[in-house]
């Protein structure tokens, strides 16, 4: 499959997150802003139109993995939330029983 590059630099052929000869999947230590922000550029480029259907494939599979990077950091955001929400919950009703 043809590489092709994001507007952000990163090249990308295509595969689940994973670059060649097994090295480690690189969207696993994105954080959420650098996800968030290198999604925005592939919609741009995808939108912007000018590729190959090669590109295209590869800049929309690239777009799905970082998608998912971000939906696992708002989900374990979302995790948090609940935990320190049910926590402050269980302290007033303690507090009301005693």
């Amino acid at each position: 499959m043809a590489k092709a590059k994001t507007d952000t630099g990163m090249e990308t052929d295509g595969a689940a997150g994973a670059g060649a000869a097994g090295a480690p999947d690189v969207t696993s230590t994105l954080g959420y802003e650098q996800a968030r922000d290198e999604l925005i550029e592939v919609v741009r480029s995808l939108e912007a139109g000018g590729t190959t259907l090669e590109e295209s494939l590869a800049l929309w599979e690239r777009g799905e993995e970082l998608a998912k990077v971000c939906r696992r950091w708002l989900d374990g955001a979302r995790a948090r939330l609940d935990a320190a929400l049910a926590e402050e919950a269980d302290e007033a009703e303690e507090a009301t029983e005693g």
